[in-house]
């Protein structure tokens, strides 16, 4: 039975818009797995993978980049992931950036994200290897979780039988909870430390005022801090200084003095230790005394002479007007 010219072109349509779909897929999953696009690779190195498989997603700063090439495990601590990474972000990916694995959502699929470095390197080329960051494992973060439960437990064992031995009054805690009289006792030192405290704020408060009262120019400190009686004070004690100084020297003289005439040098000690000499001077005296005498005597005689007897007479009343004079 020959197809009829409809039913040939219904098949001929079904097999252009099957061919039109597996073209579009080809090219959305080729697109997606950056196989049509210009590419290099770039590679980074790993401990651990955490369950990455070849065609996740790369991804720089949040956005997809590239893709997962291949996985080649050197050994037991050395992974090298070769990543096809578009040519127009190399320029934006520098020397110090660093790779990550992380999760796509909490439970997607695993993706490797390139971190910025600093940006003062330079970029990479195609080819490089970047470094790597391994994240801590899930069954490493169960055990330290397992063990931080552990050890929470023995914690709060050991806090329950601390309180339990308080609240039994045990240990010295136990007794000042449940002791009243040394509750009382720490009351009372208590108010006796705050009386104290009272006691040495008001002495420290009167301290204060004292200190301030020293600068007021009614007591001998603020007279002091006064200028002008500073530099008077400063030149009464240049002339005691210099007085002092005077004394010293006149006391020296003298010792000097006494020392010479204790050694019997000077005329001093001539005149006081030669008894010819001091006869000589008491026969002079005497002579003195007695020519002083006759000269009275004479004097005298003059007075009654009648020559001299005017003479004399105008002497007294010249001394008589003198006194009047003296005496109005």
């Amino acid at each position: 039975m020959e197809k009829t010219t409809s039913q040939k072109i219904r098949l001929g349509l079904f097999v252009i818009i099957g061919l039109l779909l597996f073209i579009l897929a080809i090219y959305f999953i080729g697109n997606k797995q950056q196989m049509f696009g210009k590419t290099s690779h770039l590679e980074t190195v790993f401990n651990n993978v955490n369950g990455l498989q070849l065609g996740n997603n790369v991804r720089y700063s949040g956005i997809k980049v590239g893709t997962v090439q291949g996985i080649d495990m050197v050994n037991d601590t050395t992974i090298i992931v070769d990543m096809i990474i578009d040519k127009s972000i190399f320029k934006h990916i520098k020397k110090d950036a660093i790779a990550t694995i992380g999760s796509d959502g909490l439970v997607g699929s695993m993706v490797i994200n390139i971190v910025p470095g600093e940006g003062t390197m330079p970029a990479v080329n195609p080819g490089d290897q970047i470094r790597s960051l391994n994240r801590i494992r899930t069954d490493d973060l169960l055990n330290t979780l397992s063990v931080t439960n552990q050890n929470a437990a023995l914690l709060t064992g050991n806090l329950l039988t601390i309180t339990d031995e308080i609240i039994k009054g045990k240990g010295t805690v136990g007794v000042l909870l449940n002791d009243t009289l040394i509750a009382k006792d720490l009351k009372q030192t208590m108010s006796y430390l705050k009386t104290t405290s009272k006691n040495s704020s008001e002495s420290l408060t009167k301290l204060n005022q004292l200190i301030s009262s020293l600068d007021k120019k009614d007591n001998i400190i603020g007279v002091l801090k006064d200028t002008a009686v500073a530099n008077k004070i400063k030149n009464i004690v240049g002339n005691l200084n210099k007085s002092s100084t005077e004394i010293n020297k006149v006391v020296a003289n003298l010792n000097k003095t006494i020392i010479n005439a204790k050694e019997g040098k000077g005329a001093l000690n001539y005149l006081s230790n030669d008894p010819k000499l001091v006869k000589k001077i008491d026969s002079t005296m005497t002579n003195v005394n007695e020519a002083s005498k006759r000269l009275n005597e004479n004097l005298e005689a003059l007075k009654h002479n009648f020559l001299f007897r005017g003479y004399f007479r105008k002497l007294e009343k010249k001394k008589l007007k003198e006194q009047k004079k003296t005496a109005d």
